[in-house]
């Protein structure tokens, strides 16, 4: 297991990267610019994305209170991208030093809602980079509506290949 998510977390790492290159290469006001999606832009939609990471990482850390990225400053679009680019750094190196225990213990958490659960950690972490996909996804569909036609694969088959 541990070497599956090892191989994800760079993964995740290294699509996020570029992707985010060629969306900081654009203007403010196309990232802005409304399409459509789950999120109304690519800055709402990188955003949403470091928030969450960032609130998996909490909950995974135990912590009382998990805090929001957006909810306590407006990032530019650039400093969005370091903190999600940051957030992917902590989960290649915690899944390189954890041990197994660590990748299967069940923690419990709440989410958003104030649900309670309790899972293992892999299937928590396996979440966030499925999560990831998804949003990757729609970040290259909002790309194209915007016009954008050098868009990089970012298929977990290409990065494998380049190991």
């Amino acid at each position: 297991m541990k070497e599956i998510l090892q191989q994800y977390a760079a993964y995740n790492l290294w699509a996020n990267q570029k992707l985010l290159d060629v969306i900081l290469k654009l203007d403010e006001n196309t990232q802005q610019q409304i399409v459509p999606g789950s999120f109304p832009n690519l800055y709402a939609t990188v955003l949403h994305m470091w928030d969450a990471e960032s609130a998996w990482w909490q909950r995974m850390k135990l912590h009382e209170k998990i805090v929001i990225p957006s909810e306590n400053f407006n990032p530019t679009m650039q400093e969005a991208v370091n903190g999600l680019l940051q957030q992917n750094k902590l989960w290649v190196e915690w899944i390189s030093n954890a041990t197994t225990a660590a990748v299967e213990h069940v923690f419990a958490y709440q989410n958003s809602k104030k649900e309670y659960f309790k899972q293992p950690v892999f299937q928590m972490i396996l979440h966030v980079f499925n999560h990831g996909s998804y949003h990757r996804g729609q970040l290259v569909t909002m790309l194209r509506a915007l016009g954008v036609e050098k868009i990089p694969p970012t298929d977990f088959i290409i990065w494998s290949r380049k190991k």
